[in-house]
């Protein structure tokens, strides 16, 4: 058996409907229509499906779906938002594969990290993301509509995932508070800088 890894074709509906299949089998979160169309119609180029190359139907076994955006204009963060595999397909490496793909695919675009929540009972989402080296920054308690607690996980990919936002300096040389950082002689002068 031999799985193939392509990008989301946006205009499958074939495709989009096993993908929504898949997470909602899985994922703790009823996801609505238009959170599977606000990350697919924004971000397709981070949305990766899984195939069986033996399977004649040609529908997804795996799924992830990912965004990228800035964060509080300082960086830029990925965000892995829903990763499923059909169960008769799991502890094969495809879920690995995918994030393999869609982080590929977020450090070529520039993130400076990527980030994820995944449940705290789910030892094995949390044993494959953290031996790829996510870390975990925060545990946020009933997070989940099932009332259960949930890990914020990142991986910093760039120096700047290393630093807050609070104190990074965005393209125009403003930090969040609109604060200008950068080391000028006038400012020097003035006692700023």
């Amino acid at each position: 058996m031999g799985i193939i890894y392509k990008p989301l074709d946006i205009n499958n509906l074939s495709h989009f409907n096993k993908v929504k299949e898949l997470i909602d089998v899985d994922l703790s979160e009823p996801y609505s229509i238009w959170v599977y169309r606000y990350f697919l119609n924004q971000w397709p180029e981070l949305v990766f499906l899984a195939f069986d190359s033996e399977n004649t139907e040609d529908l997804p076994i795996g799924c992830i779906i990912a965004k990228s955006e800035s964060h509080r204009g300082a960086r830029l963060r990925g965000y892995i938002g829903m990763l499923a595999v059909d169960s008769s397909y799991r502890r094969r490496g495809i879920a690995k594969k995918l994030v393999e793909i869609s982080i590929e695919k977020m450090v070529a675009d520039g993130c400076d990290e990527i980030m994820l929540e995944t449940e705290v009972e789910n030892k094995i989402a949390l044993k494959l993301y953290e031996g790829m080296g996510f870390l975990r920054v925060k545990r946020m308690y009933r997070y989940y509509l099932n009332e259960g607690d949930a890990f914020k996980l990142i991986l910093p990919l760039t120096e700047r995932a290393c630093i807050r936002s609070t104190f990074l300096v965005n393209e125009q040389g403003i930090n969040d508070n609109n604060i200008c950082l950068l080391y000028t002689s006038d400012a020097a002068d003035e006692g700023l800088g």
